[in-house]
C-alpha cells in the first residue's frame, strides 16, 4: 500500500493595483489575499523534498461578487508573474 503524504502551505499575498485572474469577469481589487500551495512528498529520495501539485487563491466576498467567497485554483507561475508586474516580489 503506498500512502501519499501532503503538506499545505499557506501564505498571504498582496496587490498594490487590480490584477486579472483567468476565471473571473473582472480583476481582483488591491489588497491581500490568501494563497494555499499544496504539495505531496517526493518518494523514493534518501531526504524530505515536496513538489508543488495544486495552487489556490481565496477570493473574499465582497458585493461585488455577490457575497461569495471562492478558493479558485491558479497557475503557480501566472501568480508570480501577476506579482512581480504587481511590483511587490513573491509575498513570501
Amino acid at each position: 500500500m503506498t500512502i501519499m503524504l501532503t503538506r499545505t502551505i499557506h501564505r498571504t499575498i498582496h496587490f498594490n493595483a487590480p490584477a486579472s485572474l483567468d476565471g473571473l469577469d473582472r480583476p481582483l481589487a488591491p489588497g491581500d489575499y490568501e494563497v494555499n500551495e499544496d504539495e505531496e512528498l517526493i518518494e523514493g529520495l534518501s531526504w524530505l523534498a515536496y513538489r508543488r501539485v495544486a495552487t489556490f487563491i481565496t477570493v473574499p466576498a465582497t458585493p461585488e461578487n455577490g457575497h461569495v467567497s471562492r478558493m479558485l485554483p491558479i497557475d503557480a507561475e501566472a501568480l508570480e508573474e501577476m506579482l512581480r508586474r504587481d511590483g511587490i516580489g513573491d509575498g513570501r
